[in-house]
């Protein structure tokens, strides 16, 4: 989108002109990103300056926090939820349970996990011993 020189109101400082080198310097030092990352956010939510700056805002905020799982964000749920292969539901049982601490929570899941796959070996072992009971039974 080429930046029309004459236009100087508020609608032409609301866009992000790719294309003029100044624009690009001066946008990535008021949001504190790399021209690269600029350009990137550009590409993916389009030329609006607030919509390239709430996009950049919660780049850092998820780049922040990558350790713990945020129960009020709907995307962090989603991304843990199928990270670990469980329901939302289960998610917040583990993290009401663990701690928001992603590792804690992985932990927390993995001793689970044993424990059940634990108890569905010893059900298992007990039907093969009934109906092994059960065949010499008949034997008789």
């Amino acid at each position: 989108m080429a930046d029309n020189k004459a236009k100087r109101g508020g609608a032409d400082r609301a866009l992000i002109a790719l294309t003029e080198r100044y624009e690009v310097a001066y946008w990535s030092k008021k949001f504190k990103v790399t021209p690269a990352k600029l350009k990137y956010a550009v590409k993916k939510v389009g030329h609006s300056a607030r919509k390239v700056e709430a996009y950049i805002k919660l780049q850092k905020h998820r780049a922040a926090d990558k350790k713990l799982i945020a129960l009020s964000e709907p995307y962090e749920v989603r991304y843990w939820s199928k990270k670990f292969k469980i329901t939302p539901a289960k998610l917040k049982t583990a993290v009401a349970t663990a701690g928001h601490s992603s590792k804690k929570v992985e932990a927390y899941l993995t001793a689970q996990k044993a424990a059940k796959k634990k108890k569905a070996v010893k059900k298992m072992k007990k039907a093969a011993k009934k109906k092994k009971a059960a065949s010499g039974k008949k034997a008789s």
